[in-house]
């Protein structure tokens, strides 16, 4: 149990909170007892009790205790898993146990330096000890109070590690993990501590440093007094464009719980600040993403999966409340200003913002129009239903704000119609998601959705020719047949089932597999909650009221429904109760023939099975094996719900067919239809099929069948065809009931005995095989005998069976379900022992002598071989909890004396699992073990046999028989992990079908007997894990598994190791037994084979991981990998390089650390001291913790000398080749620790590897180098254990200063620096939203120096060669630059003129790479002279000042990046008063914009642009200088300087906007308070953007006409504005833009229609589809609204008014929520203008607009549109083509026509009562000129493809009457025309 993690997920009930109502008002342990009663009783046995349990947890928890008090973490980790296997079995813990062990795992999170994998094994303990959200938390905020400064305190070194140090930390993920413990613990974070939360994180947050921040505001922020810090959250989510904080935040948002305010728990303004990401959930605005990309500094060191959606979910529903007025039905609702509605929809206005979303997205639900968004939306609906039904279970008490009937109706009407629609999308998922909407809906208001669906499924089965549509339907029926069944929840249903039933029998089609797949998912769903059998012969029965269990559960319409005379009833109108049941009664009379027919159509599938084959014996290929799956499992369900007269039928129909067929393609199939009967009834089919079974058997081995003798896989022999057809048959027949079998016990002993010794092929002795595995499975197991929908009493009740129907859909509670189990009786254990002495022994005595006589073995001692250890391996195979493991006697324990103790080893826990022989004294016990050893020593006899025998080639299914010999032997005990895996897996699908919450404290029977069934097997599967070797197990283990995972054969070779692994993960320490023999077979002379056998299993993550973490195994895999050099075949070498490479993950310092810690641990202390308290004084053992605190010492020395042997040794080994001494580089740097000091020669073997002539070779070295350097540096620093391991130290150069005046330390630091008493500052990571309380700096002077001893020159050489990696862009090599940092650290510029002296010729030379080595050395030397003494700096800067001009001079296109590169690499987080001179001559640089080369102007330019970015907020002394300079050469004549531009003005911008609060307290009062408290609505170029714009209408009339037109000075400014506005928007700080882009959105438009420049026009209509698809603060909305509304009604030119009217709708719908009524009035009157504009394509355009906002906000407004319309129309007569009054005439009429069908399309979805009026109308002008004719004909068509789509055909009755006449009309006027 080494290496595997044994994790166990914690069983979830379908509600484990079943017994809350009865208990309410007592403890939360109390709850917990109540909860375990209801696992324990429906177990066949008896369990422990729970103060037994509670004695284990005891003993446990001293372990556990034991293992922190002497840190041995590793070991302690194994007991984590032990307690989670206590967890499983579901025993009840007090909350301050609980809570006391959370404080223990959360102290041990905190341990710095210790290895990630370990810390992320307390993290998950941890969530599961607090448990999961999805129900109820284990703890409250009040039982549990955590410190959150530590963690962060942990988790900081980790967000911001220092420079050099992050190179070597990898991905780590461990700031992942410790925020997720923030996750998990922040509700016990003392709300108290709010304040200072927010003093820490703010004042470090900065646009630099959001995309980590945010996350961990996010993260530790408590869900209590919310009040202190929303304000700030929400001005920080309004400010930046990220899609990262967005879904951060909108996560936040739907997990926040506060009290109530305007909108849920949101102020008005909170509530739109929310929906940033809603406008745009079906597509995510992609200037966020873009802008998260380009964050390219910060990154984003934190990585979650967020789900954007089911946070938007959580949101819109838990806000919901009745916190408004109503709002009323009609047109206009009465004293409402202008027509607008007062009111909200059913009273609730965040019900209200969902109806706008949905119903503006309504359209894109069609299929018709589905597209990458429709998953999107789809996944909307279907969490937004999960979530409600959750909010609607979980509000059982009455409250102010609890959900109500009316808002329940409300918002399933909202969704119901995009729900339709979905259910018949393109893609799988999709229609999964919609149909996932709709069952929760049809629980939820079944009356609304039932008949809706119904009507869908009836016209979905009855076409034929429509596959998409019916495999829709079928899915659909399947999620619904709950509310179908089940009167209680919809009474029409149950008459409707048995016409659907025989609807979808056509579907179950081996040609189509998908529908068949669908159809039978439907008859299961159904049919398990129904009782097949005929009610109409029966005329009493229950009472036909009040009979039904939990009537009152659902609100039902208890009164009969009446219609007058002459009225068509529907079919889906509720009846009375008596009369829905007599129809139901009636019905049920066709569920023989269906049955019938049923059966016959899955024969006759059967028989066009294609021919069985291949190594698993499958019939067909992959669908084929599906659709027979899902037969299986529908006939499984059918068959258990078959009254006796149906099962009777059934069964005499399928005898009948087998006593008459036998089909070789159907051989299994039909035998697994056997199986079905024989698991309903076992009695009956038994007695009905075995005789007639061994007599044909008997009577075919008699006649020769399966006389052929074959070892392997073959066809099946036409003549064996009658046998294995009744052999399926006999497996089916014997898979189930035991009593049964007992009857026939002699029949089946001799009927196993004869197939034994008569099957001599491949495919009759495995049939024998499976026979006999099923035969002892279904007499040993324990398992429930009964799955029925209903308990067995009330099943076998006569009334039950006279009136079922009353019954059909019930569903129970836990605790009142009645689990009927297999139990193995006495008889049954007789059985199976008579079975091992009379079958088994007599096999294992053959087997014996096989192969003690192993000198002539040919093909039929080989078969007689195979096929008996076949049998005997079957029969254990099918005993795995028969026999319960005893004490052993352990020979080979695997314990180092030394440094462990056997006492701390693992054990598992011993409960009791409903093993059948359990008492080493009961004689059953001793003869079933007798035969179980004899077993293991046959296996083994054989596997040594096997090895001896010559020509081992052709024995290879004997050697692969052994092997899973050996498997069965070690495996087939209690429940493998797979196996659990699956029937967990099995039973979590079956708990979420009748479930619409994990509140719901009821479901179907079905599922709680298989929750008890996975408790069960839980129990089983504990006793896997953790077990003890014998002698015999390490036998088998060492000298046979191990033996043949080093076979030269390959098949030979897998199988063992896969069973290897799997062993090693269930015995204790059996991995460190066979390890010795692995590292024997690595070593020089053995075959190839051998060793890539031995890499093999050295190389699982497994056992790599427990070789890599104990000292003196990682010295002899370390080692043994280097030595492999001498193997030469490629496939050893390739293996070495793959698992060198991976086991590097597993060579740090913290892993060597974590197996030798010796730092103090007092936080872990404390939490021990109080864990003690909740458990009596003998929970530790005194002397145990003493020995094992003796052993921390002793395990340290054994680490540190076993790490200084394994790097002596590598050290010592001669002439290693190039590739090995890589690998020794990167094994060695992993030695490498901060709390212990580097051997001399390993860095000298370092420094003599910098110099290689291999590049990687040499780049590991220089990584190596400075790794050392750093340690030492941090190790010279540090002054205790947390200083070293949590980067804490301090250099004796810095300095910390404060902060007392923000603004007058701002300008200090534009100042001259101070040689006498100046100071430095580099990182100024503070200072943009408030100021950290001091910061740290560095002193002027410094005086110390080292000597240098350089080898630059011959790194120059190598550095200047070509790289060979291929890179699309020049740069500097980072380890290149580092490592000369390091360099020039250690030896503080002595000798510099020597490396000048090598650098300058590099400088100037014409090859590029000699050029980048210039700049390489030159950086780190730059950077490295940080303190250098001032007259060696003096002398670096009076050198390279004056060749400035120079480099920059001579630098090309293709080495510019290099300078560049070293600029910024330079000035990045250093104070640039280091580098005065450098700062000096950028600043002098003059800018020409008007010159004759782009590249020269351009790269001056840049140079700005990069020292912009690099120094950040302290160019913004110099900014406005240089922005007046950028913007009045913003025409320049080249795109590269406009580009340039562009970014410098972006990155002005960026540094300049610093709010930069005196304090947190200011902040937060400021953003409580003022309306821009972030300063992001004051544009910080407004005057230079003022001069542009009024100059543009006097620059656009002097443009020049084409093909000049680009050189127009209009044109040019145009772009660089457009390229700025661009940019700006893309970026995170896009907000600093919009005053800007609002000043100049008429210009924009204004350029949009300039098509004599297409690249000004598609610049400008770009921006404009950004800039109006931005979500804007309420505030500015109503000022972009106008500016768009002004310029559309103010514009001269019809393509102005084109190109503004899509931003128009963009913007209207992006910002739906916070346009006002006034709003939305000005948008109606400008389109109903532009209906009549004198372009025809402006009135289409605004015909199409026009829908659309009608749609979405505008539809209480229709009739007062549609008269309006009606009469323009009729007002308006077409005179003659040659009259003056004709094109006004045709302009008002196409008005109008465009108007009524803009209406028309603003539902497109549903007929309402004015759209006949309308199509009249529409229809008289269809024959009336162009473009009037072409409108009408167009929206005819439009409106037959939504109304006609084949899954609406039915939803209306006079839909499909309306489409003929509209259309008809238009087909008739166009004849005439």
């Amino acid at each position: 149990m080494d290496e595997e993690d044994t994790s166990v997920d914690v069983l979830e009930s379908p509600s484990d909170d079943i017994a809350a109502d009865l208990v309410s008002d007592r403890s939360a342990y109390e709850k917990q007892k109540a909860t375990l009663l209801t696992y324990l009783d429906s177990l066949p046995y008896e369990c422990e009790s729970i103060d037994v349990m509670q004695a284990k947890l005891e003993y446990i928890v001293g372990k556990l205790i034991v293992c922190a008090e002497s840190k041995n973490w590793l070991v302690l980790t194994t007991w984590d898993a032990i307690l989670q296997c206590w967890l499983q079995m579901r025993y009840p813990m007090t909350t301050t146990t609980r809570a006391k062990l959370v404080r223990f795992y959360y102290e041990l999170c905190l341990l710095p330096g210790i290895e990630v994998r370990v810390i992320r094994s307390w993290a998950d303990m941890l969530y599961r000890l607090l448990g999961s959200k999805a129900v109820k938390r284990k703890l409250e905020a009040t039982d549990l109070e955590l410190p959150w400064k530590p963690l962060w305190n942990v988790m900081y070194k980790e967000l911001f590690p220092k420079n050099r140090l992050a190179e070597f930390q990898g991905n780590r993920n461990l700031n992942n993990i410790l925020l997720y413990v923030a996750e998990s613990c922040k509700r016990y974070f003392p709300a108290t501590d709010i304040p200072d939360m927010l003093e820490t994180f703010l004042p470090i947050l900065t646009p630099d440093t959001t995309l980590t921040m945010i996350p961990v505001l996010t993260s530790f922020l408590p869900p209590t007094h919310t009040h202190i810090y929303l304000p700030v959250i929400f001005r920080l989510w309004e400010a930046f464009n990220s899609h990262i904080m967005d879904d951060r935040f909108l996560e936040f948002a739907g997990e926040g719980g506060a009290t109530w305010k305007d909108i849920g728990i949101w102020t008005q303004e909170e509530w739109l600040t929310a929906y940033v990401p809603v406008g745009n959930s079906s597509n995510v605005a992609p200037t966020a993403v873009q802008a998260d990309a380009s964050a390219a500094r910060q990154g984003s060191k934190v990585k979650k999966p967020i789900s954007r959606i089911s946070s938007l979910a959580k949101l819109f529903v838990y806000s919901m409340a009745l916190d408004g007025p109503i709002r009323g039905n009609s047109a206009s609702t009465p004293g409402s200003p202008n027509g607008q509605p007062m009111g909200y929809l059913a009273g609730s206005k965040a019900l209200d913002s969902l109806d706008k979303l949905i119903t503006s997205t309504e359209s894109f639900f069609h299929p018709s129009n589905s597209g990458h968004w429709t998953f999107t939306l789809t996944n909307l609906l279907q969490r937004l239903t999960v979530e409600f039904a959750d909010r609607w279970l979980e509000e059982q008490q009455p409250s102010h704000h609890r959900l109500t009937p009316s808002l329940r109706r409300a918002f399933v009407n909202v969704l119901r119609t995009p729900a339709l629609l979905a259910m018949f999308s393109k893609d799988s998922f999709s229609i999964s998601m919609g149909q996932g909407a709709l069952r929760t809906m049809a629980l939820l208001e079944p009356t609304l959705i039932m008949p809706e669906l119904l009507e869908r499924a009836y016209g979905g089965l009855e076409v034929v020719n429509e596959t998409h549509r019916t495999t829709a339907v079928l899915k659909m029926l399947s999620g619904i047949s709950l509310p179908l069944v089940s009167e209680i929840i919809w009474r029409p249903g149950q008459k409707h089932l048995l016409p659907l039933l025989e609807l979808c029998l056509p579907g179950i089609d081996l040609n189509d597999p998908n529908k068949t797949i669908c159809a039978t998912l439907f008859i299961v769903s159904a049919i398990q909650h129904v009782k097949v059998g005929d009610l109409s012969m029966h005329h009493s029965g229950f009472a036909l009221s009040g009979d039904a269990p939990g009537e009152d559960l659902m609100e039902v319409d208890n009164e009969d429904t009446h219609f007058p005379e002459g009225v068509e009833m529907s079919p889906f109108v509720s009846l009375g109760r008596q009369e829905e049941r007599t129809l139901v009664r009636e019905s049920t009379a066709g569920f023989a023939d269906w049955v019938t027919s049923l059966f016959r159509r899955v024969l006759a599938l059967y028989e066009n099975l294609p021919e069985e084959g291949g190594k698993k014996k499958t019939t067909g290929g992959k669908s084929e094996e599906t659709v027979l799956k899902s037969i299986k499992s529908m006939l499984d369900v059918v068959t258990l719900h078959l009254s006796d007269q149906l099962f009777d039928l059934v069964l005499n129909l399928v005898f009948d067919y087998a006593a008459t067929n036998a089909k070789s393609n159907a051989i299994r199939a039909f035998g697994q239809l056997v199986a079905c009967l024989a698991r309903a009834q076992p009695q009956k089919t038994l007695d009905r099929f075995l005789p007639s079974c061994i007599s044909r058997i008997q009577e075919e081995l008699k006649y020769g069948a399966s006389s052929v003798r074959t070892t392997s896989t073959h066809d099946l022999v036409p003549s064996d065809t009658t046998l294995h057809w009744n052999m399926s048959i006999l497996r089916g027949c014997l898979a189930y009931g035991a009593h049964a079998l007992l009857q026939h016990k002699e029949d089946i002993i001799n009927l196993l005995s004869l197939l034994l010794n008569k099957t001599k092929s491949e495919r009759g002795y495995t049939g024998t095989a499976a026979i006999v595995t099923r035969v002892m499975h279904a007499l040993s197991g324990v398992y429930p005998s009964d799955n029925r929908f209903v308990n067995e009493d009330i099943w076998n009740q006569p009334e039950f069976g006279e009136s079922h129907s009353t019954q059909w859909g019930r569903l129970y509670e836990a605790k009142d379900v009645k689990v009927e189990w297999h139990v193995p009786s006495t008889e049954e254990v007789q059985f199976i022992l008579d079975i091992l002495d009379r079958v088994a022994a007599p096999a294992l005595d053959k087997i014996e002598t096989l192969a003690r006589s192993t000198e002539h073995w040919d093909e039929v001692v080989r078969n007689d071989f195979c096929r008996y250890l076949l049998f005997v391996r079957s029969v254990w195979s099918g005993l795995p909890s028969f026999l319960k493991e005893g004490p052993k006697d352990i020979v080979h324990p695997c314990l180092d004396p030394g440094v462990e103790l056997e006492e701390l080893l693992v054990n598992h826990i011993d409960v009791k699992a409903g093993f059948v022989l359990t008492d080493p004294n009961d004689p059953r016990y001793q003869q079933a073990l007798q035969h179980r050893i004899r077993f293991g020593n046959v296996a083994h006899l054989a596997a040594v046999a096997l090895r001896q025998i010559q020509g081992g080639e052709d024995h290879l299914d004997a050697v692969v028989a052994v092997v899973k010999a050996i498997d069965t032997y070690f495996l087939d005990y209690g429940m493998s992990r797979a196996d659990f895996i699956t029937l967990q897996k099995n039973f979590a699908q079956s708990r979420e079908v009748n479930r619409v919450s994990a509140r719901q404290k009821e479901n179907s029977r079905i599922a709680w007997v298989k929750r008890a069934h996975v408790y069960h097997c839980g129990r089983l599967y504990i006793h896997a894990l953790y077990r003890r070797r014998s002698s015999l197990d390490d036998t088998l283990l060492k000298e046979d598994l191990a033996e043949l995972c080093l076979s030269p054969y390959t098949r030979v070779r897998r199988l063992a190791q896969n069973v290897l692994h799997s062993t090693c993960g269930s015995y204790v320490r059996a991995t460190r037994y066979i390890l010795p023999s692995i590292f024997n077979a690595l070593s020089k002379g053995n075959d190839p084979d051998r060793i890539k056998g031995g890499l093999y299993v050295l190389g699982n993550k497994g056992t790599a991981a427990l070789t890599m973490s104990e000292p003196p195994l990682r010295r002899q895999y370390l080692v043994a990998l280097l030595e492999c050099q001498h193997e030469e075949k490629p496939s050893i070498q390739k293996l070495v390089t793959t698992f060198s490479t991976e086991c590097l993950i597993h060579l740090s310092e913290e892993v060597i650390r974590t197996s030798a810690y010796t730092a103090p641990t007092p936080g872990v202390e404390a939490s021990i001291r109080t864990l003690e308290a909740e458990f009596s004084p003998a929970v530790t053992d005194i002397n145990l913790t003493k020995a094992a605190v003796a052993c921390v010492a002793k395990r340290a020395k054994q680490c540190l000398e076993e790490t200084d042997k394994t790097v002596r040794m590598a050290l010592s080994m001669p002439r290693l080749q190039w590739r090995y001494v890589h690998m020794a580089i990167k094994f060695l740097m992993g030695f490498l620790r901060r709390d212990a000091v580097a051997p001399p020669e390993l860095a000298r073997f370092f420094m003599e590897q910098t110099l290689s002539p291999q590049p990687g070779i040499r780049t590991s070295a220089e990584q190596a180098i400075v790794k050392t350097a750093v340690l030492m540096k941090i190790r010279a620093y540090a002054k205790t254990d947390d200083e070293l391991w949590l980067c804490k130290w301090q250099s004796p150069f810095a300095r910390t200063i404060s902060i007392n005046n923000p603004p007058a330390f701002l300008a200090q630091l534009d100042q001259p620096i101070n040689e006498v008493d100046g100071f430095y500052v580099d990182l100024l990571d503070t200072g943009f939203l408030a100021w950290t309380k001091t910061i740290k700096c560095y002193p002027v002077n410094l005086t110390n120096s080292v000597p240098w001893d350089s080898a630059v020159k011959t790194l120059a050489i190598l550095w200047s060669q070509e790289s060979s990696k291929a890179s699309s862009s020049p740069h500097l090599h980072a380890e290149n630059v580092i490592f000369m940092i390091t360099l020039a650290k250690l030896f503080n510029g002595e000798h510099l003129h020597l490396i000048l002296a090598v650098v300058e010729p590099l400088m100037t030379d014409a090859d590029k790479f000699k050029q980048a080595a210039a700049a390489e050395i030159l950086t780190g030397l730059f950077r490295g002279s940080k303190h250098w003494p001032k007259q060696t700096r003096e002398e670096l800067w009076s050198w390279l000042t004056p060749r400035f001009d120079v480099i920059l001079t001579q630098a090309k296109p293709d080495t510019v990046s290099y300078w560049t590169s070293f600029l910024e690499h330079t000035l990045l987080n250093l104070d640039p008063r280091r580098f005065q001179p450098l700062v000096n001559w950028i600043l002098s640089l003059h800018l020409d914009f008007q010159g004759d080369s782009a590249f020269s102007m351009t790269k001056a330019l840049n140079v700005i642009v990069v020292f912009i970015d690099s120094v950040g907020v302290r160019f913004n002394h110099v900014s406005e200088r240089y922005a007046s300079i950028l913007f009045d050469n913003a025409d320049s004549n080249y795109a590269e300087i406009r580009t340039s531009i562009a970014n410098a003005l972006c990155l002005i911008a960026k540094y300049q906007w610093r709010p930069a609060y005196p304090s947190v307290d200011a902040l937060l009062t400021a953003c409580a308070e003022s309306p821009d408290p972030l300063q992001i609505r004051q544009g910080f170029f407004s005057d230079h953007v003022q001069s542009i714009i009024d100059n543009l209408p006097k620059w656009k009339d002097e443009r020049f006409p084409p093909p000049r037109v680009s050189q127009s000075r209009y044109d040019k400014v145009g772009l660089t504005m457009l390229l700025w506005l661009w940019v700006s928007l893309y970026s995170p700080e896009a907000c600093l833009v919009r005053p800007h882009a609002m000043a100049l959105l008429p210009e924009l438009l204004s350029m949009s229609e300039l098509s004599d420049n297409p690249e000004l026009q598609k610049y400008s209509s770009s921006v404009l589809r950004v800039f109006s698809s931005v979500h804007l603060p309420p505030s500015l909305t109503h000022i972009v609204l106008g500016n768009l509304v002004s310029a559309i009604q103010s514009s001269e030119s019809w393509r102005i008014r084109l190109h503004a009217l899509p931003a128009l709708v963009v913007f209207f719908y992006r910002n739906l929520l916070t346009i006002s009524s006034d709003g939305v009035l000005k948008v109606m009157d400008v389109l109903l203008d532009c209906l009549s504009d004198e372009n025809v394509e402006v009135r289409e355009m605004s015909s199409k607009t026009l829908s659309g906002v009608v749609r979405c906000s505008q539809r209480q407004n229709i009739i007062p549109l549609k008269n309006r319309f009606i009469s323009l129309a009729r007002s308006v007569k077409l005179p003659s083509r040659t009259h003056n009054d004709y094109g006004e005439s045709l302009r008002k009429l196409h008005s109008a026509i465009l108007g009524l069908c803009a209406l028309i399309e603003s539902s497109p979805y549903s007929v309402e009562p004015w759209m006949p009026s309308l199509t009249e109308v529409l229809a008289r002008h269809a024959t009336d000129p162009p473009p009037i004719s072409t409108t009408i004909r167009h929206c005819a068509s439009e409106f037959k493809k939504t109304h006609q789509v084949n899954c609406f055909r039915h939803q209306w009755p006079s839909l499909s009457r309306l489409t003929i006449d509209f259309t008809g009309y238009l087909a008739q006027g166009s004849t005439s025309l």
